[in-house]
């Protein structure tokens, strides 16, 4: 994988949600592979501190963070123009950014639901977009845009607390799979990709049931759950699997 992974070395890859959990694992992972790295989030102090522990420990790669509000379409895009005047453009899009309220569907807060559809549908298509066009003005075509989905985009999880969630995360599935069609249609070679893992031990938990700590601890109790680690591993075998290989879930 070291040797296939060569080929990103000195490319660049933007990482929303990078400040904790997969995010952060995946950025780490990738300046540990050699590229350039930009890291976003709406607070940067922890990848502020990521970027220094990369440093300290002799990766080949850099890692830039990046203030953005994934809310607001205007900061997106004043975040790709910044990438395409310091780094060119972006290579590699991981669209990680993914937040869950408890808000179900008979008594939640139309506020509630309205920002998981701001971050984990609109932004990821906004970023999706502007990575793709990013990529198409400089003729690159060997990019990959890969999504960090979940398997309640596949399967309804019976909590009324996570239904609007989950119907976001269809939509993550969704568009994956337009993306496909649509890249294929384009005859570029950039690929699409996303991942859905089950639970994993990060802070997503302590977020979503913030107002419960004890509620979110039991979570990754109660079976042995994936570590933000194994994330980062199955994005760089995504990015490092041959030109002729498509990796995406059914």
């Amino acid at each position: 994988m070291m040797m296939r992974m060569e080929r990103w070395r000195g490319r660049v890859a933007l990482v929303t949600g990078a400040s904790v959990g997969i995010g952060a694992a995946v950025a780490r992972a990738l300046v540990q592979h050699g590229m350039k790295v930009v890291g976003c989030a709406r607070n940067v102090d922890k990848i502020e501190k990521l970027a220094a522990e990369c440093q300290s420990a002799g990766y080949s790669g850099t890692l830039i963070p990046y203030k953005c509000d994934l809310c607001n379409e205007e900061e997106i895009l004043s975040m790709f123009s910044a990438i395409k005047t310091l780094h060119q453009g972006v290579d590699v899009c991981i669209n990680n950014a993914g937040l869950a309220h408890n808000e179900p569907l008979l008594s939640g807060r139309t506020e509630g639901w309205r920002n998981m559809i701001d971050v984990n549908i609109l932004a990821l298509a906004i970023c999706t977009r502007e990575a793709y066009q990013s990529m198409k003005e400089r003729h690159v075509d060997d990019g990959h845009i890969i999504n960090i989905n979940s398997m309640g985009g596949h399967r309804m999880v019976p909590s009324a607390d996570e239904h609007f969630y989950c119907a976001t995360k269809y939509a993550v599935t969704a568009m994956t799979e337009g993306l496909r069609q649509e890249l294929r249609e384009a005859k570029t070679h950039i690929r699409a990709t996303c991942i859905s893992p089950g639970i994993v031990e990060t802070e997503f938990a302590f977020r979503h049931h913030n107002s419960d700590p004890e509620r979110a601890a039991a979570v990754y109790e109660s079976i042995k759950c994936l570590k933000a680690e194994d994330i980062a591993s199955a994005v760089t075998y995504v990015l490092s699997a041959p030109a002729h290989v498509q990796v995406r879930p059914k």
